[in-house]
């Protein structure tokens, strides 16, 4: 059994022992794990990894927790984030080469610099790379999959693998990651172009989001994932009449009916409250089953499930 005092001996990088999580999520909401670790380098995250794996720990690897609801209670875990020591970006021609720590805003403007398009509707998408890859993040019609080269991976056994496209299967959403895989890097091949296009594409991203999104208050992004391309989640929040439904503080935005949003004081099985009664109405009455877009930690099936 892995004490957790012991990790400070063990790691250069940060350790936070008994930390609450709500100082690192979008929600500012969520119980204490057992340490929250940032390691300062990759050998050293290697070291972490392999040391999880042998002494059969439950851990979680996070971004920026951006897209991410933990529950309140203290949750028997380890969280491992590569943010802040593992973000080198470089960029060589029309190839951006990228840690999983770097945000995705950084990658987004350094490429605009290097008048490489393709990624500049991502502009104001939270979340680190290695976040953004897992869920396959994409705005106005642009996945980040749809730029790569490669990705480096460490398993849970501390073993270096590089993937290729072909050997992952990106989704609306999703990817075929092995949860047990921490992202290391990718690669990207973008286009040369016009800069007064990509500026003038990123405008109508950055427009688009500040006049349908609730920007002022904590969020996780989209609660939900769309039913189908021409079958938004919100519309369907919407339409039912459930857009300003409140549980304690948490609300469901009356400003875009996809994002539920934290006025301060919520806390996690509020959000879960809203998320299972939006379910059970959604299927009630059209028979879908809205699929989540945001990751949680700490629930089990019947918190945020209507139905067995």
């Amino acid at each position: 059994m892995l004490n957790p005092n012991n990790l400070k001996d063990l790691c250069k990088g940060e350790v936070f022992l008994n930390e609450k999580m709500s100082k690192h999520t979008s929600y500012g909401i969520g119980g204490r794990v057992k340490a929250y670790i940032r390691p300062n380098s990759k050998k050293e995250l290697k070291q972490l990894i392999t040391l999880m794996t042998k002494n059969k720990c439950k851990v979680y690897y996070l971004g920026s927790g951006s897209n991410l609801l933990v529950n309140d209670f203290n949750i028997d875990a380890f969280i491992i984030t590569p943010a802040k020591a593992i973000n080198t970006l470089k960029i060589k021609d029309n190839v951006i080469y990228a840690d999983a720590g770097v945000m995705l805003g950084k990658i987004v403007k350094e490429s605009m610099k290097n008048n490489l398009t393709g990624l500049e509707s991502l502009a104001g998408v939270p979340g680190t790379l290695g976040g953004a890859l897992m869920m396959n993040a994409g705005a106005w019609g642009s996945e980040i999959s749809n730029y790569l080269i490669s990705v480096d991976v460490i398993d849970k056994n501390g073993v270096y693998k590089t993937l290729k496209p072909e050997d992952l299967k990106f989704e609306y959403r999703k990817s075929s990651f092995n949860s047990f895989d921490f992202i290391i890097s990718a690669q990207f091949e973008l286009e040369k172009s016009n800069p007064i296009d990509i500026k003038r594409k990123k405008l109508i991203a950055s427009k688009g989001r500040i006049k349908t999104q609730p920007l002022k208050f904590r969020s996780a992004g989209s609660v939900f994932k769309n039913p189908s391309p021409k079958l938004p989640a919100g519309f369907l929040i919407d339409k039912i009449g459930l857009k300003g439904m409140k549980c304690g503080d948490a609300e469901i935005s009356t400003h875009h009916a996809n994002f539920f949003i934290n006025h301060g004081k919520a806390k996690a099985s509020d959000l879960a409250r809203l998320i299972k009664m939006t379910r059970k109405s959604i299927y009630d009455n059209y028979g879908i089953m809205l699929e989540l877009e945001i990751k949680t930690i700490g629930f089990n099936h019947k918190d945020l499930f209507p139905y067995d």
